[in-house]
Formats: C-alpha cells, sequence, structure tokens
C-alpha cells in the first residue's frame, strides 16, 4: 500500500509541482489573478486525479477488486498529503526563483480591488493595515507554507471522498481479466 501511496503522490506533486513552478517563471511572477486561478485548480484537479488512478490500482492489483470505504479514504489523504507536500516546495522554489514578494503583491492586488469597489476612509485603512500585517507575516517561511499547503489539501480531501465512496462498490469500473 505505502509504495501505491508514494508512486501516485509523487505522480500528483510532480503534475501540479511543475504546472505551478512553470506558470509562475513563465509570468515572472503573478499571472492575472483569474488567470492563476483557473490554471491552480486547474492543475490541482488534474493532478489529484492520481487519487482515483492510486485507489482503483491498488484495489485491483491487491486487495482483488474490493476496497473499503474508510481505507480507500485515507489511502486518498495520504497521496494528497504527498501532492501538497511537493506543492509547497514548488511554490517555495518558485518564490525563491522569482524573487516575487507574494505577500506585498496580494496585498497590493486587494487594495486596488476594494478602492475600484469604492472603499474609503476608515475602512480603507482598517483593510491597508490589515494587509500590511498579512505581507510582513507572509515573509516567514513558517507562516507561509501552512498557507499554501491549505491551497491544494482541502481538493485533496474532496478528491479523495469522491473516490473511496465510487471505489468502495466493487462493479464500478471493474478490471476486466482476460
Amino acid at each position: 500500500m505505502w509504495h501505491t501511496i508514494l508512486k501516485y503522490g509523487l505522480i500528483a506533486g510532480v503534475v501540479v509541482g511543475s504546472i505551478l513552478f512553470g506558470t509562475m517563471v513563465s509570468f515572472s511572477g503573478l499571472p492575472p489573478m483569474n488567470l492563476g486561478m483557473v490554471l491552480g485548480f486547474g492543475s490541482m484537479l488534474l493532478a489529484l486525479s492520481a487519487v482515483f488512478v492510486g485507489i482503483k490500482n491498488y484495489r485491483d492489483h491487491q486487495l482483488g477488486g474490493v476496497i473499503r470505504f474508510w481505507p480507500a479514504f485515507g489511502m486518498g489523504l495520504a497521496i494528497s498529503f504527498i501532492a501538497g507536500v511537493c506543492y509547497v516546495l514548488a511554490w517555495e522554489a518558485a518564490l525563491a526563483v522569482t524573487k516575487m514578494d507574494f505577500g506585498a503583491e496580494y496585498a497590493k492586488h486587494l487594495i486596488q480591488d476594494a478602492q475600484s469597489k469604492g472603499v474609503t476612509g476608515a475602512a480603507l485603512e482598517k483593510q491597508l493595515t490589515e494587509l500590511k500585517a498579512f505581507a510582513e507575516s507572509y515573509k516567514n517561511p513558517l507562516y507561509r507554507m501552512p498557507i499554501t499547503f491549505t491551497e491544494i489539501f482541502p481538493v485533496g480531501i474532496l478528491v479523495s471522498l469522491v473516490s473511496a465512496g465510487l471505489l468502495r462498490n466493487s462493479r464500478f469500473m471493474q478490471l476486466k481479466r482476460a
């Protein structure tokens, strides 16, 4: 089981990490916000399809075509965890290569967004203060890395739930034996 978890976790991690790193380096930092969100979540879903494939492979080849929900869900979480660690490492590498101050860039984007919505006065000042504190905190890897991990892991939880729910049914996508 651990071999399968490691194999599919690394496959997912390499896929999502390479897309993240490639996007950040090719844009020399942040892509446009909407494009970044589409690319980000799309790459997460693409990469985390390895959860489904890994559970199915283990069910069909090691367990004779039957797996219970909880072991399948646990396996999906473990694969997602490894993918999440790879995602964090790719983000850290992208920040190092591009020398981007993401906290400041993100804060600047949110302030511009608030101003375009007409936020002024004390409300804008409060948001400015909060975002400056965020930007300063984000410079610390011990603050930044868990935040980065929480971008991908909830998606992994959802994919693991769906995969475990579908694959616990031994008739779902049965392996056809010759």
